[in-house]
């Protein structure tokens, strides 16, 4: 565990950083103790997992889908308090909650060379320039350096930057040690750097997104019920146990989370999850119908 104490001006300061470069690193934002003991965790899933297929998922690279199911460690990273309110006030303005959209260990071996550079937020191809759809956050759980593939980050490539035919300065190698984390914004360009050592880079990326957006990873079968029973609320909101208003997500109309309480057996009558501002017009609507009947 972090027994660090964040305040609202950390909050503020990183939140600050990250809007203006497009990234920031947070340094020793866990115990090197602690991510030692999550990249042991993984250890056994690493040794087993094929090499991926493709070139933008490179075929020196391993990754590691549901990282919450393969170490209990790894709600320290997902849930860590000054990560989670940088990325609500950076997502807020655009959405009701957020979602985790990825959590995904990456393994990038020797000779991998660096991977295209991309912004993820072109998964979703929403409208470019005006709202950000994500911040991911790269956790070290190795050493990170220019010369084992460090995250390659164009700074104030973000935002309406993105829509420019060419990034304006030079790449930075997001070199860190075990237990920093590098936050970068969806519209961030970016990529993995080549390895060019003899040493394996290992790191996880947990990514958050607009809450009423598909995710990349698909929750409900990477966290099914029986599996997200077992987790705290709020971590199993943050995974799709959740419904985001007006009615998103919704389960026989009704919040998914009534799934963490056991099989459902029989059918749901469905509930109104609305928006304030909807369901005063709803209201206000019935009560017209009301007094004209």
């Amino acid at each position: 565990m972090n027994d660090t104490i964040y305040t609202a001006a950390d909050t503020e300061r990183w939140t600050a950083i990250l809007l203006r470069e497009g990234y920031c690193i947070i340094p020793d934002a866990l115990p090197a103790g602690l991510v030692q003991s999550l990249d042991d965790d993984l250890a056994p899933d690493f040794r087993q997992a094929p090499f991926c297929q493709g070139g933008f998922y490179g075929d020196t690279t391993k990754r590691l889908g549901r990282a919450l199911i393969r170490s209990p460690r790894c709600a320290s990273l997902v849930q860590h308090p000054l990560i989670l309110s940088i990325v609500e006030a950076v997502l807020s303005r655009w959405c009701e909650s957020i979602q985790l959209n990825v959590a995904q260990a990456i393994a990038i071996h020797p000779g991998a060379p660096a991977q295209l550079p991309h912004r993820d937020q072109d998964m979703w191809r929403g409208v470019i320039g005006e709202t950000e759809y994500l911040v991911n956050v790269m956790w070290a759980l190795t050493e990170f350096t220019a010369e084992n593939g460090a995250t390659l980050v164009w700074p104030r490539s973000h935002g309406s930057k993105a829509l420019d035919p060419e990034p304006a300065v030079e790449p930075i190698a997001a070199a860190m040690a075990p237990g920093s984390a590098l936050l970068f914004l969806g519209s961030t360009l970016h990529g993995a750097g080549a390895n060019l050592t003899r040493r394996v880079r290992r790191g996880l990326v947990a990514g958050y997104s607009l809450g009423w957006l598909k995710p990349y990873e698909n929750p409900w079968l990477s966290y099914p019920p029986e599996m997200a029973r077992a987790f705290p609320p709020e971590l199993a909101a943050l995974v799709g146990y959740r419904q985001h208003r007006p009615n998103l997500g919704n389960f026989e109309g009704q919040c998914p989370s009534i799934l963490l309480n056991g099989p459902v057996t029989g059918p749901l009558g469905a509930i109104d999850a609305l928006r304030p501002d909807q369901e005063a017009l709803v209201a206000a609507f019935v009560e017209d119908q009301a007094r004209a009947t």
